[in-house]
C-alpha cells in the first residue's frame, strides 16, 4: 500500500492504528496481498461505512481546494440521488441500522458499478490520508470459523495464508476501540444510528 504511516511517538488515533496494523499485517503474510498503489478495485461500489468515518471524511474534505471539494460532492450527490431513486426510504433517513442485512446487500449488488465520490481518474484516493477505517483494513484475508478467504476478487489469484492470532487480537481489540469511539459520536450527535452508505458521508454537513 502507498502513503505509509512514518513511525511516532505519540498515541496514535483509531486510523492510524488501523493502517499500521494492516502494514505490520501484510509484511507477515510476505507481502502476497495484492493490495498495493494503482489497485482500486475495491474502490468500486459502494457499502455502509459508520458515522467516524463520515468524519474523518468531512476532515479530509475541508483540506482540499474548493473546486475539488465541489466536484467530490456532486458526484456523491448524483450517487445518493440514484440510489434514493431505487430505495425511496434512503431519503426520509440515511442510517442503515434499522435495515436488514438482506436488504443492504441489495443496495450494494444493484449500485456494485458506482466509484467512491473520492477516486480519482488515475485510480488515486482524493482524500487517502482520512478514508475510512474499513479502506485501511481491507485487503487481508477474512478468518470465519476456521476457514480463509481472499477478501476481494482480485485476491483469488493469490496464495492464501493465515494470519497469526496475535494479529487476529489486535484486530478484535481495534474493534472494540472503534466501538467505543462511535457510541460516544452518537451520544455527542444525538444520532439514531452509526452506519449510512459511502456516498453520504461526502455530503455537505
Amino acid at each position: 500500500m502507498s502513503n505509509r504511516p512514518t513511525p511516532t511517538t505519540r498515541l496514535s488515533s483509531l486510523p492510524e492504528k488501523t493502517s499500521q496494523w494492516f502494514e505490520r499485517a501484510a509484511a507477515a503474510l510476505l507481502e502476497q496481498l495484492p493490495c498495493r498503489q494503482g489497485c482500486c478495485h475495491c474502490c468500486i461500489g459502494t457499502f455502509p461505512v459508520t458515522i467516524l468515518d463520515q468524519q474523518h471524511l468531512q476532515e479530509g474534505l475541508a483540506r482540499l481546494p474548493d473546486a475539488q471539494r465541489r466536484a467530490i460532492q456532486q458526484k456523491a450527490q448524483d450517487q445518493v440521488a440514484a440510489i434514493e431513486a431505487r430505495f425511496p426510504r434512503l431519503s426520509s433517513s440515511p442510517l442503515l441500522d434499522d435495515w436488514s442485512d438482506h436488504l443492504t446487500e441489495q443496495i450494494g449488488d444493484q449500485f456494485q458499478d458506482l466509484p467512491c465520490p473520492a477516486l480519482s481518474s488515475d485510480g488515486s484516493c482524493a482524500v487517502y490520508a482520512f478514508r475510512p477505517l474499513t479502506c485501511r483494513s481491507m485487503g487481508i484475508p477474512p478468518d470465519q470459523n476456521g476457514c480463509v478467504e481472499g477478501a476481494c476478487e482480485v485476491q483469488t489469484t493469490v496464495p492464501i495464508i493465515r494470519l497469526s492470532p496475535p494479529f487476529r487480537e489486535e484486530e478484535d481489540r481495534l474493534a472494540g476501540e472503534e466501538s467505543q469511539q462511535l457510541t460516544a459520536l452518537r451520544l455527542k450527535r444525538q444520532c439514531q444510528g452509526e452506519e449510512l452508505l459511502l456516498p453520504y458521508a461526502f455530503l455537505p454537513q
